[in-house]
């Protein structure tokens, strides 16, 4: 079976023939042998545990455990009891006492988990390589970044190490990794799934995400783990909406920002001609206030919330801190309250000119990754490659929207360059609906297993 793909379907189909989910959990354990890749894991559950724990679920029941024997990692900002959590920072490391809600809901839908993966430190990056342990390799050309912060994650995903992976998500943490890793990633409404038990980057914004192989895959994981938490101030109850995607938003020509990267643009162009042929209007969008949304994030107060996290911490061991990690926060000095709340009136301006947009349409395309920087690129410049990656998703989690990255067409360099869905909170199951025909219609293939 070492063939095997790790979908959900896949899985069901080998253990409904009578296959075993010990013969999985070995699997994943030589799988990752076999990448050679030291980066993606802070730390694993040891395989004896894990099997023992494939043994305590009995007979194969997928009615009673939608998840059972499908094996899956949690990145390192989501506390699992029994294992410490790092946030990719030694000094800061605890070990807590509970699983997050959302690490039980799994486990009780009789997933079986492998490991808690890297990440960039304190969840603060898009681009995977700000973290004091080896950085994830990307799957399809390890002189690239692996994408940020759920770098282990999604590379464990990738590679066919797990089913799926949990993220989380406050800039678009969920979906450049995707994009980079030819994978499915699914941010959530906010408040849909419960964050607590997860270390903040910011509260007001944080998702956790869901990295899988198949759009299949993500909503029947995101409804596994989507419940209103009451002990979760962030939580709300979430509802989804009866409408269907039937018109889509793309960016006006002027507004394809991929800063001279052509293999992007190429992929993009070539993903929309796909996505033409489903027959949807595709209607070309301004989005010049939601880039200008974008930039609040990390050129506004929004910063200070990093720091609200943190505080306690960054004053006692401020060495702790990766450099450029703490470059960023230490940023949050810069802004008053003052500044805050002119930040605060300036999003809610521009919440009310975006939504009008969506009368017209019901998601948006947009690119997945916009560049494809290389491990190089970062070392001679970490901040304006990680704010370019940034440009289509910052906006989303300020404005309550809900996204999913799918893969797409690759580049003519061969790497995986995905495209994103985004909508209105309460779009999910929608934008799963629509993105499993583009899913279809752009190649249907996740994941590295194929190389």
């Amino acid at each position: 079976m070492s063939d095997v793909s790790f979908d959900l379907a896949s899985l069901h189909a080998f253990y409904a023939g009578g296959g075993e989910v010990a013969q999985v959990v070995r699997l994943a354990y030589a799988r990752h042998a076999a990448a050679g890749d030291p980066g993606i894991f802070i730390s694993m559950v040891p395989e004896a545990e894990a099997q023992a724990a494939a043994q305590k679920l009995g007979a194969f029941d997928p009615v009673a455990k939608p998840l059972w024997g499908v094996p899956f990692a949690v990145k390192d900002n989501i506390d699992v009891a029994g294992m410490q959590t790092t946030v990719a920072c030694p000094d800061y490391a605890y070990a807590p006492h509970d699983s997050a809600p959302v690490v039980r809901a799994l486990l009780d839908a009789g997933a079986i988990l492998i490991g808690k993966t890297n990440l960039d430190q304190f969840a603060t990056g898009l681009v995977g390589v700000r973290t004091p342990y080896p950085v994830p390799k990307n799957p399809f050309d390890p002189s690239r970044i692996p994408g940020g912060s759920s770098s282990g994650s999604a590379v464990a995903t990738a590679r066919g190490i797990v089913s799926f992976a949990l993220g989380t998500d406050t800039a678009g943490s969920g979906r450049i990794p995707a994009a980079l890793n030819n994978l499915v990633g699914l941010k959530p409404s906010l408040g849909a799934i419960s964050t607590r038990g997860v270390v903040p980057a910011c509260r007001t914004l944080d998702c956790v995400s869901i990295f899988a192989l198949r759009v299949a895959d993500a909503r029947a994981i995101f409804d596994c783990i989507a419940f209103y938490d009451a002990q979760d101030a962030y939580s709300r109850p979430w509802q989804t909406s009866t409408g269907a995607v039937a018109k889509l938003g793309v960016p006006r020509p002027q507004d394809r920002l991929f800063f001279g990267d052509a293999h992007a643009e190429a992929a993009f162009s070539r993903a929309l001609e796909e996505i033409s042929k489903l027959g949807l209007p595709m209607i070309e969008i301004d989005m010049g206030d939601f880039f200008a949304v974008a930039r609040l994030l990390y050129e506004g107060p929004w910063v200070a919330e990093r720091h609200a996290a943190i505080r306690a911490f960054m004053d006692e061991k401020p060495e702790a801190l990766h450099p450029v990690t703490s470059q960023i926060i230490s940023g949050a000095a810069r802004y008053s309250a003052t500044d805050a709340f002119e930040a605060f009136y300036a999003l809610e301006g521009l919440r009310r000119k975006t939504s009008a947009i969506w009368s017209g349409i019901d998601a948006l395309v947009l690119p997945g990754a916009p560049i494809a920087p290389t491990v190089a690129d970062l070392q001679q410049d970490p901040i304006l490659p990680n704010s370019r990656l940034g440009v289509y998703t910052n906006f989303v989690n300020l404005l309550d929207l809900c996204a999913l990255a799918l893969p797409g067409p690759f580049r003519d360099d061969g790497m995986p360059a995905g495209t994103m869905l985004t909508a209105p909170r309460g779009m999910d199951h929608a934008l799963t609906d629509i993105g499993q025909k583009i899913f279809n219609a752009t190649g249907g293939t996740a994941g590295s297993m194929q190389l």
